[in-house]
């Protein structure tokens, strides 16, 4: 079982969740917090580059 790092979400099969594996660790997003994290980088690029 998995837990999101946002949000404390368990799953017993992620499908669907984000996985960030660095020197620290493996981090899991569930789909939720996942799309608020790309919407949130999205609406920090300029307009220019779409």
């Amino acid at each position: 079982m998995v837990s999101c790092a946002s949000c404390g979400a368990t799953a017993e099969t992620p499908l669907g969740w984000t996985t960030d594996v660095t020197a620290r660790g493996t981090h899991h997003l569930c789909d939720r917090c996942s799309r608020d994290n790309i919407r949130s980088i999205e609406g920090r690029l300029d307009l220019a580059d779409w």
